[in-house]
């Protein structure tokens, strides 16, 4: 019996949230491996296992993968949840590329001086509502499916889903104008894999604290 794929990462969402998303989307059993102190992300520095000297890094398949989206691409490969052909992947690329941009702003926003909070915040949510969103409501509008890209669950159902979590997150009402979207986000979240992942004590993160911000800062800076 092949070993879970173990993850090595801080206790927080960060670069290796996706990475969770999408194995559990997959149904994919996981472990956790949490740097907790900077000693420990030396450590692994140390004896090798992180090629670029960064994490997120993640066992699996008897390789130590680095790089979070070489990790989302073999992930999303090996338990088919990309496109079918050379076009679905590329359309997919470009959502997700998307996707990721956005996540990135709401990952990083909390580590900005105070000074600059409300107006970064206010950058997500215009960023979201008139840039992001609006392509993918146009995008269900115009296919009239139930997924992103063939018709099928793939990981920029993944993706799209964790974003708009995220947003809400930050302004609960964001997809009040976009009423494709909301139908789209509790149709993914009812799916089952996804659904379990959503419950209360599964390994999906809470949203970032002070006290989770001054842990990441003390391992990583």
């Amino acid at each position: 019996m092949a070993s879970k794929p173990r993850l090595h990462y801080y206790n927080g969402r960060g670069r290796m949230e996706s990475i969770r998303w999408l194995l559990a989307a997959a149904g994919v059993e996981y472990e956790e491996q949490f740097i907790k102190e900077k000693e420990d992300l030396e450590k692994l520095k140390k004896d090798g296992s992180l090629l670029f000297q960064q994490v997120p890094m993640v066992e699996i398949d008897g390789m130590k993968m680095v790089q979070s989206r070489a990790i989302l691409n073999y992930i999303a490969a090996k338990y088919k949840l990309c496109g079918k052909d050379l076009k679905e992947n590329a359309l997919m690329d470009m959502y997700i590329e998307s996707i990721m941009d956005l996540g990135e702003m709401i990952m990083v926003y909390p580590f900005k001086p105070a000074d600059a909070i409300e107006k970064e915040l206010a950058l997500i949510i215009e960023r979201a509502t008139t840039r992001y969103f609006p392509v993918f409501e146009k995008v269900l509008k115009d296919h009239g499916q139930d997924y992103l890209v063939g018709n099928r669950f793939s990981r920029a159902d993944v993706q799209l889903l964790e974003v708009i979590l995220m947003v809400e997150e930050l302004e609960a009402d964001v997809l009040s104008k976009f009423p494709l979207l909301k139908t789209y986000k509790g149709k993914i979240s009812n799916i089952p894999t996804i659904k379990k992942f959503l419950q209360p004590g599964s390994a999906r993160k809470p949203e970032i604290d002070e006290k989770e911000i001054a842990e990441a800062i003390k391992i990583f800076y």
